[in-house]
């Protein structure tokens, strides 16, 4: 998975119950991290930028993730959107350019 994008597009995993979304998509974050090779990249982007910010059940497994090595980024103009620049708790800033860039040079792209 070394060179696979994972994109992020919404606060959960899937258009189930918004609670069980939340389960889902911590829990697919935590195997992530087990594994060996973990992804290079994740994206966060619409929505999904609200799994990196303050109360996110999520918060736990990314950093876990961002201290494995794994780069989180966050679409700025997505968290301008719904004001969430101040409440960025893990991950970096990027811009759509940023996205587009990582999908060029990924070898797999995964959208959840």
């Amino acid at each position: 998975m070394i060179n696979t994008l994972i994109q992020i597009n919404q606060n959960g995993m899937g258009n189930a119950d918004p609670e069980l979304s939340l389960i889902l998509v911590c829990n697919y974050l935590k195997l992530l991290g087990e594994e060996k090779n973990p992804p290079r990249v994740i994206a966060f982007y619409n929505e999904g930028v609200k799994l990196l910010c303050e109360g996110s059940p999520a918060l736990e497994q990314l950093k876990f993730l961002e201290d494995m090595g794994v780069k989180l980024m966050a679409c700025k103009t997505c968290l301008n959107h719904f004001d969430l620049m101040a409440k960025l708790e893990v991950g970096i800033y990027a811009t759509m350019m940023d996205i587009i860039e990582l999908q060029k040079v990924a070898d797999k792209v995964i959208t959840l």
